[in-house]
């Protein structure tokens, strides 16, 4: 006797044996990762990018950071050089709104939530953005490119134009080469 259940098959007394299933069709998933610098032009991390279907993936590691809430956010520009990281630009605002997750006029499309670093000074976040795309398109931070910005305090996510996050104290360029 035979039972079928979803994709696997079982026979009585036996273990499951996985049903052959057809790989998926269309291309794979766009995946990139891009290097994190501190303010000495250091590696403190990394940021991983997977566009999926209708949504954003990313994945932050960070490293040999000061402790506690930091403002993040994706800047206009792509390009990160320290010291002080500046010709990342502003946030990424598209739209012309105003700074905040929290502000009625609300939000810049490149404000994030605070990234929290613990005391070993590592954090590890992994965000599902539904408003951006990796690919070319309107809403795109990988075509022309943004940055990715870490700042010296905790963004208070209401006042415009930073969030009162402080200085630029880590930067990754986010941008697809050939696209």
């Amino acid at each position: 006797m035979r039972i079928t259940i979803g994709l696997l098959c079982t026979v009585l007394g036996s273990p499951s044996i996985p049903v052959a299933q057809e790989p998926p069709s269309g291309p794979p998933p766009v995946r990139a990762t891009f290097a994190v610098i501190d303010t000495a032009g250091e590696r403190v991390g990394q940021v991983t990018a997977v566009q999926e279907p209708g949504s954003l993936q990313l994945q932050v590691y960070v490293y040999h950071l000061p402790p506690g809430p930091h403002g993040f956010h994706l800047h206009a520009v792509a390009a990160c050089d320290p010291p002080g990281f500046q010709t990342a630009t502003g946030h990424l605002n598209p739209a012309g709104r105003r700074h905040g997750r929290r502000n009625p006029e609300g939000p810049h499309l490149g404000d994030l939530p605070n990234l929290q670093v613990d005391d070993r000074g590592e954090a590890r976040l992994e965000l599902r953005l539904d408003s951006l795309t990796l690919t070319a398109g309107p809403r795109s931070i990988g075509v022309p490119g943004t940055a990715l910005v870490i700042h010296a305090a905790a963004d208070d996510e209401i006042t415009d134009p930073t969030g009162n996050s402080g200085a630029r104290i880590a930067c990754a360029v986010v941008t697809i080469p050939g696209s």
